[in-house]
């Protein structure tokens, strides 16, 4: 598998194979480049330089935290749409730098260490700030786009997704601090409710938008606040489908994406905007929510 040539708006998110993909050029950007990258340095990143930048934002956001394992290098290749080679040039870099350790073995894997490590911030920046325009119409469209799911799915639910909805919505309140476990939950709950409103191709522009926001990972941000204030909105939406009362489902659901993984990335942007607020070398995260 070879490289495909990337940008500072990120790979487009894969479709499942075999299925014709609609959606391909939907996010396509047909707009010249800005102004500010022409004046960027002109030094060239290489695809694991890249790759290990976009990982220690996700750190950063909290989508993978000190303790979890992260996902194969097979996986990520998959979601990144890269080499498994720029993949673990990527891992090799973080391990030199503190930010993953690496276990051999069959119980092995590489694992988050820290939240937060030299040149952080400027990792930070060169994933965030070129495309944060971007990124901030893509999450206004995510939230319009998750509260008409919303809706729709509490029109036309049937007993089978209310079961399902219900089910995922129990997963998650059992994952209890298992970050996998919520994780999994999580997912399968938003799943349940995309395909309750009965279109496949609302449920691929959820899943596509997902990943999207997410830096092309599947993992959404997470702290012990986040996932208390995401247990109690899931209850509420949950409800407001099985009974069939779109207008408040439709709300919950925008609320929902905009006080999770929005405010998230807004504060992370707010915070790397200031040049003085983590000097390099620092090795703690700042003073947020992240676990």
């Amino acid at each position: 598998m070879t490289d495909r040539p990337t940008t500072d708006e990120g790979p487009s998110p894969a479709v499942p194979t075999g299925e014709p993909d609609l959606f391909a050029d939907m996010f396509a950007d047909d707009e010249p480049p800005g102004l500010n990258r022409l004046f960027q340095p002109l030094q060239m990143l290489s695809a694991g330089e890249r790759i290990a930048d976009r990982l220690v934002t996700a750190i950063a956001l909290g989508g993978f935290v000190p303790g979890q394992r992260l996902p194969s290098e097979r996986e990520l290749s998959a979601m990144l749409q890269v080499s498994r080679s720029s993949v673990g040039e990527a891992i090799q870099r973080l391990s030199a730098e503190g930010y993953v350790t690496v276990r051999r073995g069959r119980t092995g894997g590489v694992f988050v260490t820290r939240s937060w490590g030299p040149g952080s911030t400027e990792k930070i920046r060169r994933t965030l700030l070129p495309t944060w325009k971007a990124m901030e119409q893509m999450l206004e469209c995510r939230a319009f786009t998750e509260e008409m799911i919303a809706g729709v799915a509490a029109r036309r639910r049937t007993d089978d997704d209310i079961a399902a909805i219900n089910g995922a919505l129990e997963d998650y309140r059992a994952a209890g601090d298992d970050r996998e476990a919520s994780r999994a939950a999580d997912e399968a709950f938003h799943l349940a409710v995309a395909r309750a409103t009965h279109n496949v191709y609302l449920v691929k522009l959820s899943q596509r938008l997902r990943q999207a926001v997410n830096l092309g990972f599947r993992s959404e941000p997470y702290s012990p606040e986040l996932r208390r204030t995401a247990l109690r909105q899931h209850a509420s939406l949950a409800e407001a489908i099985n009974d069939g009362r779109a207008a408040e489902a439709g709300a919950v659901a925008a609320e929902h994406f905009t006080l999770t993984t929005e405010s998230t990335l807004r504060n992370l942007v707010a915070r790397i905007r200031d040049d003085g607020q983590h000097p390099e070398g620092e090795t703690t995260p700042p003073d947020h929510d992240h676990a």
